[in-house]
């Protein structure tokens, strides 16, 4: 982690002692309910070791009723079971940075405009002005729900991240205007 990084993570995340102390946590115990597999493990460590937690950390716990009811509601919300436990899996790892809000309603949102934007370039209608509308209007709510990410991000995950390819590279390609033009 760079120093940029660990400016764009303590911006975007919360430490997880002190998030503890805020809303009434013993930090020892969330760290035991992590290792047990009933909540995310941190999503970054801060080059000073401060454990980095989603703002939310506690917000699906409290709409399910609780730390051992999670993981059921949690699945409950894809039709697939088994697409469900896979998100389950991805959700516990901390590595679901990609979004402002971790919810299974925000990662099936992220997921449907994520496809919707990497096929769009290839749509019957591509280049016409209701295309162009839907394709920005399909960036646009990505980007909100999407924070810009850091360096180290690229780096763990491999490369290029969703909001590199789904935002800013088609936004690049298929700029507003450019089907008004033929473009």
């Amino acid at each position: 982690m760079t120093l940029a990084d660990d400016a764009y993570v303590s911006a975007q995340f919360a430490v997880l002692d002190d998030l503890c102390f805020t809303t009434g946590h013993d930090p020892d115990a969330v760290r035991l309910r992590m290792l047990a597999g009933l909540l995310p493990l941190p999503g970054y460590l801060r080059s000073d070791g401060a454990e980095m937690v989603p703002r939310d950390l506690f917000a699906l716990t409290e709409q399910a009723g609780g730390p051992e009811k999670l993981e059921a509601w949690f699945v409950a919300h894809w039709a697939d079971r088994a697409v469900g436990r896979q998100e389950w899996q991805a959700y516990l790892s901390g590595q679901y940075v990609c979004l402002h809000s971790v919810t299974p309603a925000t990662i099936r949102r992220k997921e449907h405009l994520t496809t919707e934007i990497t096929a769009a370039p290839h749509d019957p209608d591509a280049g016409s002005p209701r295309w162009e509308a839907r394709l920005h209007a399909a960036i646009d709510e990505l980007d909100a729900l999407e924070p810009a990410f850091t360096g180290y991000d690229r780096l763990r995950f491999g490369g290029p991240t969703s909001r590199d390819l789904c935002i800013d590279a088609m936004r690049a390609r298929f700029p507003r205007g450019s089907a008004a033009f033929g473009g």
